[in-house]
């Protein structure tokens, strides 16, 4: 017989996802929201007979269900207790739904039970009052897999039910819910939990397990769940049985097949430099390490995506997964990346993507993306190339010909165009360089108009060119909180169309040939053009009333009254103390009954 001591499972242990599962409201993280909307409805009374919550995998739909159904039922250890948004956890009730056996919480999975005679049971049990608790509860988890006839048999039941039933449904796919169902019932859309959040979650949780994980494994956990709860513990739970006790960030990258941040950088940065071996040999070496070809695809594409940020809003990358030295490594190659270069890896890469997840070998798809983005990075952007036709001598019309033999130095083998392409060389031997050029570039005498150097003036450019439309909604449904040359930064009413900056962007750059930013806040900003119009209006028309003139006016025609002010530039005004005199400007002042000016 062997001397080696037989290992004994834990009967006992369970997941940590199961484990840790929060059992009231102030244990569950992320969703704030919801919690102080539950609270105030049970605070007041004002329970809705139907609950949907919906979110993706994993971030506490069906616990939040259970919850819910603990704090209508909740009765304290004294049995006197009512609704609360804070269950004990003790009596009855509480601990019957937490262990999944009460009698009136009936819980159901849509997922395989879709049919009509399912939810005709539901339709039966309804009328029955609860047994022992305050409400009969139904909780439906994922209740989208409903079939169409069983949300039409629900449909009656769901909008007048007794007083004693509450529905509680639960979903990741909210649009597959009929719009008949959704009108019926109170919906929670539970939100993603940021890494930060996780980060603090699992760090704490690593202390209960008295497990020893250094800081960046967790936040790779983090990353990695997604904004998933769930995922985020299962991870975690796998890690602690990796490590044994003491899990490094190594080991996490081993176990999810990541590959290291700082050689994602240095392999993006071979691509960018059009170095085909050594971008070849990283990914080799990647790949030998673990490292899966379609992750390592998905984490240049989050860096390119990250990168882009960086170059929009330098700040961007100050979040608390990145260290310092990844920062300003990122901060450096965003600068020294054109946006054309980055959009363009971007669409190489979310292709070639695709092509690693079809491919029977993900590693032989995977250099093919790279052989094709290294030799893309030699070329020059659709704007070089248009600037480089442009300044060739033979792209000046000069040189060009329209026989048939090209000449000497319109040759294919010629090597005067300096970096043009070889494909725009053919192009120009044929005798079509200048047709090419006048056709594609813009023309020499095209003026472009003066920016604006302030918001009216910005609204006065679009009512110039006839785009009532945009210049309504800018007087009318804009507040203003910024405004810079090149920049406008605005709150815009709910009634404004979607589209509204994309439009003006386009324009505004075809008008003055600069790309503008214009970006949406949620900060107040100044009042409307047309709500300042209108207290201007408000404040001359008190001005005006002051005036003797006006005044001996309305006195003797009793009834009149003014509805119209315009402002002349001339040589009268009216001063705030009433008076008036002749100076430069006058009012025209317009009366409903006698037209009188």
């Amino acid at each position: 017989m062997s001397d080696t001591p037989s290992i004994k499972p834990d009967e006992n242990y369970r997941v940590l996802a199961r484990k840790y599962r929060p059992s009231n409201f102030d244990e569950l993280i992320g969703q704030d929201a919801m919690v102080r909307t539950l609270s105030n409805a049970i605070e007041t009374g004002r329970l809705a007979h139907a609950f949907i919550l919906t979110g993706v995998r994993g971030v506490g739909k069906t616990t939040t269900a259970r919850i819910i159904a603990k704090a209508l039922n909740c009765t304290q250890p004294d049995g006197k207790g009512g609704p609360t948004i804070s269950p004990c956890g003790e009596c009855e009730n509480c601990t019957s739904i937490a262990e999944s056996r009460h009698v009136d919480v009936m819980e159901m999975d849509a997922a395989s039970r879709t049919g009509v005679d399912d939810i005709r049971e539901i339709i039966e049990g309804v009328r029955y009052s609860s047994v022992s608790a305050r409400f009969k509860i139904y909780i439906i988890d994922e209740v989208h897999m409903l079939s169409r006839n069983a949300f039409n048999a629900l449909l009656k039941t769901l909008e007048e039910p007794p007083e004693h039933v509450k529905f509680i449904f639960a979903t990741t796919e909210i649009r597959k819910v009929p719009v008949t169902v959704l009108s019926r019932c109170q919906r929670f859309d539970l939100r993603r939990i940021s890494i930060e959040q996780l980060n603090n979650h699992f760090s704490k949780l690593a202390d209960k397990e008295n497990c020893q994980i250094e800081e960046n494994a967790i936040a790779m956990i983090s990353r990695a769940a997604e904004g998933s709860v769930r995922d985020g513990l299962s991870l975690l739970d796998q890690a602690f049985a990796h490590g044994a006790g003491k899990v490094t960030e190594q080991q996490i990258r081993d176990m999810l097949g990541l590959a290291d941040r700082a050689q994602v950088l240095d392999l993006y940065k071979a691509i960018m430099k059009g170095e085909t071996a050594d971008a070849l040999t990283q990914l080799r070496n990647q790949y030998d390490f673990g490292a899966d070809p379609e992750v390592i695809l998905s984490d240049m594409l989050e860096l390119t995506h990250w990168l882009t940020r960086l170059k929009v809003v330098p700040d961007a990358g100050e979040d608390i997964v990145t260290s310092e030295a990844e920062r300003k490594e990122g901060l450096e190659m965003a600068t020294a990346l054109s946006m054309p270069i980055l959009t363009r890896t971007w669409q190489m890469l979310l292709k070639g993507l695709e092509e690693v997840k079809l491919a029977p070998s993900p590693m032989a798809a995977a250099e093919m993306v790279l052989v094709r983005m290294t030799y893309a990075a030699k070329l020059p952007t659709p704007g070089d190339m248009i600037k480089q036709l442009k300044n060739s001598p033979q792209g000046s019309g000069s040189g060009a010909t329209t026989t048939g033999a090209p000449s000497p130095s319109q040759s294919p083998q010629s090597h005067d165009s300096g970096n043009a392409p070889k494909a725009f060389q053919v192009i120009r031997s044929k005798g079509q360089a200048r047709i090419l050029a006048q056709d594609i570039l813009p023309s020499e005498d095209q003026k472009y108009e003066k920016s604006p150097n302030s918001f009216e003036e910005f609204v006065a450019l679009f009512e110039s060119h006839n785009e009532a439309a945009i210049a309504f909604q800018l007087n009318d449904n804009a507040h203003l909180e910024s405004f810079a040359l090149g920049r406008l930064d605005i709150r815009l009413k709910e009634q404004a169309p979607k589209n509204l900056t994309g439009r003006m962007i386009d324009l505004l750059k075809q008008w003055t040939g600069e790309r503008w930013v214009i970006s949406l806040t949620m900060a107040q900003g100044d009042d409307t053009l047309y709500e300042q119009d209108q207290e201007n209006e408000r404040q001359l028309h008190i001005r005006l009333m002051k005036n003797p003139l006006i005044k001996s006016v309305l006195e003797h025609f009793p009834g009149a009254k003014i509805t119209d002010i315009k402002k002349k530039i001339d040589e009268f005004a009216i001063f705030d103390d009433g008076s008036s005199d002749y100076i430069n400007e006058n009012f025209l002042v317009g009366e409903d009954e006698f037209g009188l000016e």
